[in-house]
């Protein structure tokens, strides 16, 4: 299903980015419809006049836990909690009071609904465009984007992720396209621009016998200078010296729940605290400072798929990202961190269960023995599956066995014979979520992207300026400020 997703995004931009940014006017974008009145401080979005010293923040440091819903944040620090007796690293920085936080209105050019390209764009050009699309007006126009900016200024520039490298998020940083699925023509795009970091997936859209062109991109990249990895023992083997093209898987990179059970995930493909401490490393040592995205995104995946595993065990893995980069800017104060998400999706939780809702622990405590991935369990049936097949596979998954009339009810969905109410949730993956659900309290409104504001929070020089509530527009603008490369946003 994660090659099929379409990604959504609203409302249009007032003056152009190009005229506020020769004006310094740059905070002065309201909410796509309407705009919201003033919160407790005043304030109804970020104000980029707050920064208190333009220019010093010399790195700067963005992590997206894509398609995380408030759910999605919770259920992970729960499962922290009980399991491991400690908080997650995000909210750890809500209880410490250590970050700046508000809700961000991430919506996109044409829809209330935003995609992953359009919610990149929106940090990455400073304007909201239509969604599939990536720093591209609908008349064609190209909007600078933030790794060109910093490029440009002798920054270092970086993109790392669990998704192909080519995938929205990632490209939302510094690559201009009219479809977000041209994957092949991103991959080319990232080899004119020259960035310095590139990790994930994606070796499909490299290699010369998947490419639909034929044209070998890593030959290319080489041929530029860049050490290609392909592997784990590939990214172990680089001195963290000149530009790196890592894709360390065909497509996405696997769940971190399948990872950690299947040995040939293990020893073949790196994960993103590794992937991100690599990035860090290499881009350090550039004396001007650096700009690095940090993607999660195989949790938007897991939440496409009603997958309660795959979303939480991926959404902790970020969340330990979140702790690799807190290392690193401690006892510093030349780094603004951004931490946050660019849509909600299919908003999870934990439900009330059993007298007095005494059950719902004890049922969200089965994840902790999950074994596989939903996807993984789908990967090996098909229409012609029994229905002790279907069970043999889910108990290997989720260590516990389901019920017959559940299993017969999978049959039906693969055969496309089954319909739920709500048509959405007749597919074999949301299914499949549902049943779950009554297993471990775990359910799900839908399986795609969702309005909700999100969360942001922000550390470091020029995350003051962070109000209680902000326009995904305005990061842009704060970036470009607090980091003093303006006078480079104009081309």
């Amino acid at each position: 299903m994660s090659d099929s997703y379409h990604d959504s995004s609203s409302a249009s931009d007032a003056p152009s980015r190009r005229d506020f940014l020769k004006t310094g006017a740059l905070s002065a974008l309201g909410l796509g419809a309407g705009g919201i009145a003033g919160t407790a401080n005043g304030q109804s979005r970020t104000d980029t006049t707050d920064v208190e010293a333009p220019g010093d923040a010399k790195n700067v440091i963005f992590l997206v836990s894509d398609g995380m819903s408030a759910g999605t944040l919770t259920m992970a620090d729960l499962h922290l909690r009980r399991q491991k007796g400690r908080p997650s690293n995000w909210i750890r920085l809500y209880e410490e009071g250590r970050v700046n936080r508000g809700l961000m209105d991430m919506a996109a050019a044409n829809s209330i609904v935003t995609g992953s390209a359009a919610g990149a764009s929106a940090w990455g050009s400073g304007h909201r465009v239509f969604n599939e699309t990536l720093n591209m007006s609908q008349d064609g126009e190209k909007y600078r984007t933030i790794l060109q900016i910093f490029r440009d200024a002798g920054r270092g520039t970086g993109l790392v992720t669990t998704t192909r490298i080519t995938h929205a998020t990632p490209a939302g940083f510094g690559i201009n396209m009219p479809a977000r699925w041209s994957e092949d023509k991103i991959a080319a795009q990232y080899l004119e621009r020259e960035y310095d970091v590139l990790m994930g997936g994606g070796q499909r859209h490299f290699d010369p016998d998947q490419r639909g062109d034929g044209r070998d991109l890593y030959q290319d990249f080489e041929d530029k200078g860049y050490t290609v990895a392909r592997s784990k023992q590939d990214l172990s083997y680089w001195g963290h010296e000149g530009s790196i093209l890592g894709t360390f898987y065909n497509t996405h990179l696997p769940y971190v729940l399948d990872h950690q059970n299947i040995p040939a995930h293990q020893e073949q493909v790196p994960r993103l605290p590794a992937m991100t401490d690599a990035a860090l490393q290499r881009l350090d040592q550039n004396d001007d400072g650096f700009l690095l995205q940090i993607e999660g995104g195989r949790v938007d995946h897991g939440a496409h798929e009603d997958d309660t595993g795959g979303l939480i065990y991926d959404q902790i893995e970020f969340d330990e990202t979140i702790g690799r980069v807190l290392d690193f800017v401690e006892g510093r104060d030349d780094t603004l961190v951004i931490i946050t998400t660019d849509h909600g999706n299919a908003n999870p939780g934990v439900n009330a269960a059993g007298d007095r809702y005494s059950d719902s622990n004890k049922m969200f405590d089965r994840i902790a023995d999950f074994q596989y991935t939903n996807s993984w369990i789908l990967s090996e049936l098909d229409e012609n599956s029994t229905y002790r097949q279907i069970q043999d596979r889910v108990e290997e998954a989720w260590q516990f066995p389901i019920r017959r009339d559940e299993a017969e009810m999978i049959q039906d969905a693969l055969r496309g014979e089954y319909q739920a109410a709500y048509r959405e949730k007749s597919a074999p993956d949301l299914l499949l979520g549902a049943i779950q659900a009554n297993y471990t309290s775990v359910n799900w409104l839908g399986g795609d992207h969702t309005s909700d504001y999100v969360e942001l929070a922000a550390l470091g020089p020029g995350s003051e300026a962070i109000g209680h509530f902000t326009r995904n527009t305005d990061l842009f603008d704060l970036m470009v400020k607090a980091a003093g490369v303006r006078k480079y946003a104009s081309g």
